[in-house]
């Protein structure tokens, strides 16, 4: 097995680090939705209003997937 460079593992800790972060986020996504998707139709089903928070969720979780990925990479000091 090779080991890794220092600066390596460093890299390869802090792509761990946002990885599971992003899965944090999307899973307390889907929890929330999952809750308030039932909310929603058993007290006012004639008002969707359960769209409102997943629209607006949507793009910051965008935005958190397109982090964890390293798409925003040019933007850190090296």
């Amino acid at each position: 097995m090779a080991e890794r460079a220092p600066d390596g593992e460093a890299r390869y800790r802090k792509q761990k680090a946002r990885l599971i972060g992003f899965r944090n986020h999307l899973i307390g996504y889907f929890v929330v939705m999952a809750v308030l998707v039932p909310v929603n139709l058993l007290t006012d089903p004639d008002t969707p209003w359960f769209v409102w928070p997943m629209v607006g969720w949507g793009p910051v979780l965008a935005f958190h997937a397109a982090f964890a990925m390293g798409l925003f990479g040019s933007f850190e000091q090296r």
